[in-house]
């Protein structure tokens, strides 16, 4: 078959799973680069991928409109338009019945999907790569690229937009970020915690980041910027920063993408080595013990246990020997270049 002039990429949400998928279109851009990739994604992440190289335009899905009375006629006529654009190629990475209609009424000649995809999508799939269950999700993804005979990464590539750093915040260098929500039941450190690691952590400036209800009675070291930016300022902040600690969740992921060698996950009961970060130089805690993604093992995989305070302290006083250690290496690189 010949190379495809447009290609539809289908991974809506949510944040952590968007991320994961731009190291797909990065190498689907360098091995067909005339190629026209439009991203079919939710409105709330398309900051991620609006100016990325490999992505011409986006296809915003608008769920909230498809909701209640009327929502299947809505969705019908969205779908029509969906139709109009008639890609060669379409690569559902969401695995979900949903996004396998979207990609089957695109119109597209070819439709890929993934060996694990759920709710009957493999029916709806011309084309399955095979994929590692017990794989990272980056290279779940990934795997599409060997069954379109793309040449796989050396390394995954994540291009990010800068961000713009919110109003009021004080970019001094040193600062810790800490994000301590998550989605997932069971998964988001609680109040005591985060307490102890700022304790930990000083006298360096912690920034609590992330969406989620901020504890009380903090440290007089922690700066609360909960809830209050949006995902381009998130990505400034965690840019800036000298360390960051993270639960599992979507934050995490970005922090890793922009930091793997000063990003450390908190893993309570997920399993690092298919959601944790994706480069072998990151940092992951489960079950009190710390150590490189490189270095993971089987015995990471079941479920753990939240840190207790103690732990939470110590790893306070390792970001800030991180941080320290980033404020020495970007005084050395000021010094060089004057």
């Amino acid at each position: 078959m010949t190379d495809p002039r447009r290609i539809l990429l289908v991974k809506p949400s949510s944040l952590g799973d968007v991320i994961h998928a731009l190291p797909v279109v990065s190498a689907i851009h360098r091995h067909w680069p005339e190629a026209e990739l439009r991203w079919l994604i939710h409105p709330v992440w398309r900051s991620l991928v609006e100016g990325n190289p490999g992505v011409s335009a986006t296809i915003l899905f608008p769920r909230d409109r498809f909701r209640g009375a009327g929502g299947w006629l809505r969705s019908l006529a969205w779908l029509r338009t969906l139709r109009d654009w008639k890609p060669d190629l379409a690569i559902d990475l969401q695995g979900l019945l949903r996004s396998a209609l979207f990609s089957r009424f695109s119109g597209a000649v070819r439709v890929v999907g993934l060996s694990d995809a759920r709710e009957g999508a493999r029916l709806l799939h011309g084309e399955r790569a095979t994929v590692d269950g017990k794989a990272h999700a980056v290279h779940r993804y990934l795997s599409v690229l060997d069954h379109l005979g793309i040449p796989m990464p050396e390394r995954p590539e994540f291009p990010l937009p800068p961000g713009s750093l919110p109003e009021g915040f004080h970019d001094s260098p040193g600062y810790i970020v800490l994000h301590p929500f998550a989605r997932g039941q069971g998964k988001s450190l609680s109040a005591d915690l985060v307490g102890a690691f700022a304790r930990g952590a000083a006298p360096a400036r912690v920034i609590l980041v992330g969406r989620g209800t901020a504890p009380e009675g903090l440290p007089a070291n922690v700066r609360d910027w909960s809830n209050r930016t949006d995902l381009l300022e998130l990505i400034a902040i965690l840019r800036g920063s000298s360390f960051v600690v993270s639960s599992d969740s979507g934050p995490m992921h970005v922090a890793s993408a922009l930091q793997p060698p000063r990003t450390l996950a908190v893993h309570l009961w997920s399993d690092p080595l298919k959601v944790g970060p994706c480069f072998p130089e990151s940092l992951v805690w489960k079950n009190g013990r710390v150590v490189c993604v490189a270095n993971l093992d089987d015995s990471f995989r079941p479920e753990g246990r939240a840190p207790t305070a103690a732990e939470m302290e110590d790893l306070g006083r390792m970001a800030l020997g991180g941080a320290d250690e980033s404020r020495k290496m970007k005084g050395e690189k000021k010094g060089g270049e004057s």
